[in-house]
């Protein structure tokens, strides 16, 4: 019969190699992000403040966040834009 120590360290090792392996995925999906954010700002005349990678609708999306300049010297306004990640 396993102890709970013997449980505790299989989970442990499970939940290790889950976050390696989700390391892996994510640098190139986020570096992805971020060159269609820096399409999307130059695209809307603005400047790229975020770049990330999400979920919606179980389909993966980049969800980019753009300041752009705002009229007679007003603060930038915030646009967020939600593209497909592919």
């Amino acid at each position: 019969m396993k102890t709970l120590r013997s449980h505790f360290r299989t989970a442990t090792l499970a939940l290790g190699i889950a976050g390696v392996l989700a390391s892996q995925a994510t640098p190139a999906a986020a570096a992805d992000c971020y060159a269609i954010g820096q399409q999307v700002a130059e695209q809307n005349g603005g400047t790229l403040a975020k770049a990330s990678q999400s979920t919606r609708g179980g389909q993966e999306v980049c969800v980019i966040v753009v300041l752009v300049p705002g009229k007679n010297g007003q603060r930038p306004r915030r646009s967020e834009i939600v593209v497909p990640a592919n």
